[in-house]
């Protein structure tokens, strides 16, 4: 079933995107305060129009969750086995800092679970795209779509970390001086999750405050790549709580236990 709804939830994304872009060509646009003083712009509003149709014309009956709705209740939402996830536009400030790094993000929830995702980015033209059971993906531009998949950390190599060009905190340097080696890597939004997904990177760690609705697309790209966005104790992130809060995350290769031992020996001694 999946590989007939992925390339319409694509195509869903895509229109949202070219939404976003002609707000972005236009310097003026207007910035507006949500009530958590976090910044909201027409660019979001028009995303999320069109995201919302695009899912209604699907006529699948799934209800949708989006960052713009999110004051739906949880004894309301509680009992969906399936429904979207939506984030029209990830990454407000790098929107506003007109410098690219924003992303289109659609996920399919099942039971908690992220088992679709698509993340499009429309300045760049580059979308990862991922369904269970179907694959992982990322086409750029006109080109075909390549099959992707998360790289495991060689001993002896530098470690690749991708990093928050916004969210830069200390005790994420902290943790990174206990790798030893490594390289980092800056990007905005959930592509940083997606640099994990394609092999780009080996690990992202992540200990400042997301929403579910900021991980859910990627997180369903990098599980379908191989990969893994676990907490501190290595279990996998759930969808639908409450609040809607992730827990601090990290994401790299199943494949890679020595970041599982890492995190679980050397993770509370960063985090005090």
């Amino acid at each position: 079933m999946f590989e007939h709804i992925l390339p319409k939830i694509v195509a869903i994304a895509v229109n949202a995107g070219q939404a976003i872009m002609e707000i972005y060509a236009d310097p003026a646009n207007a910035v507006m305060t949500k009530a958590d003083n976090s910044p909201l712009t027409q660019a979001d509003l028009a995303a999320d129009r069109v995201i919302s149709a695009g899912l209604a014309d699907l006529v699948l009956g799934w209800p949708v969750l989006s960052e713009e709705s999110a004051q739906i209740a949880y004894d309301e939402r509680q009992g969906w086995q399936r429904f979207w996830l939506v984030d029209p536009l990830d990454g407000t400030k790098e929107f506003i800092k007109r410098n690219g790094e924003f992303t289109v993000n659609i996920a399919l929830i099942e039971n908690g679970e992220p088992i679709l995702g698509v993340v499009y980015a429309p300045v760049l033209d580059v979308c990862y795209f991922a369904a269970r059971g179907v694959g992982a993906f990322v086409r750029r531009g006109a080109e075909e779509a390549q099959a992707i998949s998360v790289k495991t950390h060689a001993p002896g190599e530098p470690v690749k970390v991708v990093a928050s060009r916004s969210h830069a905190d200390e005790r994420t340097a902290a943790l990174l001086q206990k790798l030893g080696e490594y390289q980092c890597i800056s990007m905005g939004s959930s592509l940083k999750l997606c640099l994990v997904a394609e092999g780009a990177a080996h690990i992202y760690p992540r200990l400042g405050p997301t929403m579910e609705w900021d991980t859910a697309a990627a997180h369903a790209v990098v599980n379908c790549a191989g990969g893994l966005v676990c907490n501190k104790h290595g279990d996998e992130l759930r969808y639908n709580k409450p609040d809607l809060h992730n827990p601090e995350f990290f994401v790299f290769s199943t494949d890679d236990e020595v970041f599982l031992t890492f995190i679980a020996v050397d993770f509370s001694g960063a985090a005090h």
